[in-house]
């Protein structure tokens, strides 16, 4: 860069800034947060499409260098309006934004696509203050398009890769990019979106923190759906409290969105207040080791074994607990039916300039250049176009009826009034299904590295609006074993 503060600021500063950094230099007039942008955008064109490549951003605000510099003048002369005014922030190019960029989930029968409103996410990072720095590319359709699509990639965007180990390491999905570009530090925080593993998966790949929220603590109006029953965005970051921070912002209830009025307490909840050092100390916390530990190498189970010590170290009581339905052959009949219902009702409202406004146009889109939007099938999606789109079937309902059943009353609840524990900790993100299908949160939270360095997490999950306590156990263990560190570039393309 030209300017030799900002070279100074980004190779000795800029990369694990958390929120509260930025603003202290921000507050002391240090920095702006139009030099922010700046920097973050030189990192993204010489490391997400020069340098290793990582392709995790599929397009830029035009307008957030402006942006940066109102929000600059209002600070001047108004003062801060909160913890992210002025804060770069990536979101998932499924969530709506009424701005210059587009909303495609990937696909590129929306690549023109232009939302007519902002989502309500986007409306409230807005009016946080926070600058909506760019799109991020992600598995198209939120990996709910065939059986066998690859994690991360998309006909409109391409692959992204995992920065620990571009091209060796499963970047996760589908909430790829938003993964890969915070661990890369390419803005200070990222929204994701989860329908079963969506965010808790790359936030483990890429050694972040990811929270899933219980359904209905975040609204998902102008999101580009798969399941109303499990669908929810997320914060992913690079420390726990720049998630509760992100979280704070984003938990208001919405008249077009029903599932919020079900957040009966935790409307306007600043959820730094529960970030204490000693949230372990003297909690009963349950380990679900039948099933879920089944998924672990070796190598792998050794560092969640460590970091099982490091929570009874920070005073926990740890037992392992059973959980009636963890060998339930679980189906995603509930979401193939859905899907077709809250496509459809999205797809309807695109302007009519568009290609696509139902699921058998897209179905029929896609099938006129196969080569370009068909790499690896749509299998999924003729499975629920074959449905009736009007969720009358009977398989449809037992199936919701079920999941419900199973994941609650013989799962999560069930586990945690028997065994009498506050939380459930699950190796990596292998208790996502669980936790999607009951409606439930999860934080997961950076636990070590395999010997080639590769990301392994933990995560705790909870009965519905639980987060407060999540939070505090993940901020707990987060700050005793600290065990994130950035990824390594070893090709850095500098450009004057």
């Amino acid at each position: 860069m030209e300017n030799p503060k900002l070279e100074r600021l980004q190779q000795e500063w800029l990369v694990e800034a958390t929120i509260s950094d930025m603003q202290n230099k921000m507050e002391s007039g240090e920095l702006t947060s139009q030099e922010l942008v700046l920097m973050y955008l030189q990192r993204i064109a010489q490391l997400d499409k020069l340098g290793p490549r990582i392709n995790s951003i599929l397009e830029v605000n035009p307008d957030a260098v402006q942006i940066a510099a109102g929000l600059d003048a209002e600070r001047k002369q108004k003062g801060s309006r909160g913890p992210l005014h002025g804060i770069p922030v990536l979101i998932k190019d499924n969530i709506d934004t009424h701005d210059k960029m587009h909303t495609s989930a990937g696909s590129l029968a929306l690549a023109d696509s232009v939302a007519s409103m902002d989502s309500f996410v986007a409306k409230q990072l807005r009016e946080a203050g926070a600058v909506i720095l760019g799109k991020t590319n992600m598995t198209e359709w939120a990996n709910f398009m065939a059986d066998n699509m690859p994690s991360g990639y998309s006909s409109r965007g391409g692959q992204v890769l995992n920065p620990y180990g571009p091209g060796v390491f499963d970047v996760g999905g589908s909430s790829s990019g938003s993964g890969a570009a915070i661990a890369s530090n390419f803005a200070a925080a990222a929204i994701g979106t989860e329908t079963s593993g969506s965010i808790l998966n790359p936030a483990t790949q890429n050694s972040l923190v990811g929270i899933k929220p219980t359904v209905g603590l975040i609204s998902r109006s102008g999101i580009i759906p798969i399941s109303y029953s499990q669908d929810t965005a997320g914060p992913m970051t690079r420390t726990v409290q720049d998630a509760a921070i992100l979280l704070s912002a984003l938990t208001r209830q919405d008249a077009d969105d029903p599932a919020t009025s079900t957040n009966m307490e935790l409307n306007d909840v600043d959820f730094k207040k529960f970030l204490k050092k000693d949230g372990l100390q003297g909690v009963r916390l349950g380990v679900a080791r039948d099933v879920y530990f089944d998924h672990l190498n070796e190598e792998k189970l050794a560092v969640v074994e460590n970091a099982l010590k490091h929570v009874e170290e920070c005073g926990a009581i740890l037992s392992d607990v059973s959980i009636p339905s963890a060998k339930t052959k679980w189906s995603y009949d509930v979401l193939t039916y859905e899907f077709k219902t809250d496509l459809n009702a999205y797809l309807r409202k695109v302007d009519t300039s568009l290609p696509v406004h139902s699921l058998k146009e897209l179905i029929e889109f896609n099938k006129k250049d196969p080569e370009k939007m068909l790499k690896h099938g749509q299998t999924v999606l003729e499975e629920a176009e074959a449905t009736s789109g009007t969720l009358t079937e009977l398989k449809y309902i037992q199936a919701l009826e079920q999941d419900i059943y199973l994941s609650r009353e013989q799962g999560i609840d069930y586990a945690l009034k028997e065994n009498k524990v506050e939380a459930i900790i699950f190796p990596q993100f292998f208790g996502a299904s669980i936790g999607a299908k009951a409606g439930y949160p999860s934080i997961t939270v950076p636990a070590g590295y395999t010997k080639d360095g590769e990301p392994v997490s933990i995560t705790f999950t909870g009965t519905a609006y639980s987060e407060p306590t999540l939070i505090k156990l993940a901020y707990a263990f987060e700050q005793a074993t600290r065990v994130r560190k950035a990824p390594v570039f070893k090709t850095v393309v500098e450009t004057k």
